[in-house]
């Protein structure tokens, strides 16, 4: 890196007064995630060189065989979150239930940290991309300790959100909401430098994401989308180029930087979808936004979602706002909406005969 060149610690320092209300705790805890990113780094560059590999022989929450740097990235963060004492619960992917911090440096802490410790682990036996996304939410109660009902807040809450893609470079994107900056890791010193500022996705663009192996799988809506991409078209620069790597974390990255859209389906084997609202759409979805383009569940968009529960599915569209709105035009036209939360309990609610449903 050449001199002169800003790090993260110095630039989060310097945007602290972005936050009127913030009296330095929310720039601790964003140190406190890099520095927790730093150390999974080093663990993922060298795991094809210890037992690092393979499964723990145990299932999350979600039902997906637990690989050992899984758990190590998931030990990390949460060792970092609870020293750092600016963190009074940790939701993760791969934890069934809220970790509450009680240590006596977090006795008031006001910020709420939802993570996925380590996105597309699947990936690191073949030494592709993986990453960790995190999300940032300031406490809602003011009496005795946070809650679940304090982490089951609407995206547009978030007060941070961020990933770190481990790849060829290591860099640590995020938002609080006044645009996206990029920091690569610069190994030579061990910090996170500002390589990416103001970081701005194109309106529009030419690659797809999408695992189409589950193609017979798919909405309508998504089918016709797929097709619309392949069919050449001068004048849209089309047929689009298919780009998977399955890892959340380095498919929107690459999306960011280039342009394109990634989808993330409801499948007949999946009806709800497969990724979780609060460790992988909310954080993504504010960031994209905050580039300049959208997500979406296909009808509706993602950070005006209710959570209802902890692990919650969606579907996800999220990339350049033209295609992620062309997608949501096919969805529209070809895919019938399906029922929210709400709608479900007044249909529930109407076939039991009661009157008035809810309120």
């Amino acid at each position: 890196m050449v001199c002169g060149v800003k790090t993260l610690g110095q630039f989060i320092i310097e945007k602290q007064a972005d936050f009127p209300y913030a009296k330095g705790e929310l720039s601790r805890l964003l140190r406190d995630i890099g520095i927790a990113a730093k150390i999974v780094n080093r663990e993922v560059n060298k795991a094809g060189l210890v037992d690092i590999l393979g499964d723990v022989g145990t299932t999350n929450i979600q039902g997906e065989e637990q690989k050992k740097l899984d758990v190590y990235a998931n030990e990390q963060f949460i060792a970092a979150l609870t020293s750092g004492g600016e963190c009074c619960i940790v939701a993760t992917e791969e934890e069934d239930e809220i970790i509450h911090i009680e240590s006596p440096v977090s006795q008031n802490a006001k910020y709420i940290v939802c993570i996925d410790p380590l996105d597309g682990s699947s990936n690191i036996d073949v030494n592709v991309a993986v990453g960790t996304i995190f999300s940032i939410y300031r406490r809602k109660s003011v009496e005795g300790l946070a809650s679940l009902q304090d982490v089951l807040q609407k995206g547009t809450e978030q007060v941070a959100a961020g990933y770190v893609i481990y790849g060829s470079s290591t860099m640590l994107v995020y938002t609080t909401g006044k645009g996206v900056n990029g920091f690569t890791l610069d190994p030579s010193i061990g910090e996170f430098c500002l390589s990416h500022p103001q970081m701005k996705i194109p309106e529009t663009g030419y690659i797809y994401s999408v695992n189409e192996g589950n193609y017979v799988h798919f909405p309508d809506g998504v089918k016709k989308y797929i097709k619309y991409c392949q069919v050449e078209d001068v004048s849209t620069k089309r047929p689009y180029t298919s780009r998977y790597i399955g890892s959340m974390v380095g498919d929107i990255h690459r999306n960011l930087i280039k342009g394109g859209i990634y989808i993330y389906p409801t499948t007949s084997r999946s009806p709800n979808g497969k990724l979780r609202l609060l460790y992988e759409c909310n954080p993504m979805a504010f960031i994209i936004e905050q580039a300049g383009g959208k997500a979406s569940t296909g009808f509706d968009r993602i950070l005006d979602i209710n959570p209802a529960e902890l692990h919650q599915r969606v579907p996800v569209f999220i990339g350049s706002k033209n295609m992620v709105e062309k997608a949501e035009e096919m969805m529209l036209i070809y895919t019938e909406k399906p029922l929210s939360v709400e709608e479900k309990v007044e249909s529930k609610l109407e076939d039991l005969g009661v009157v008035g449903g809810i309120d």
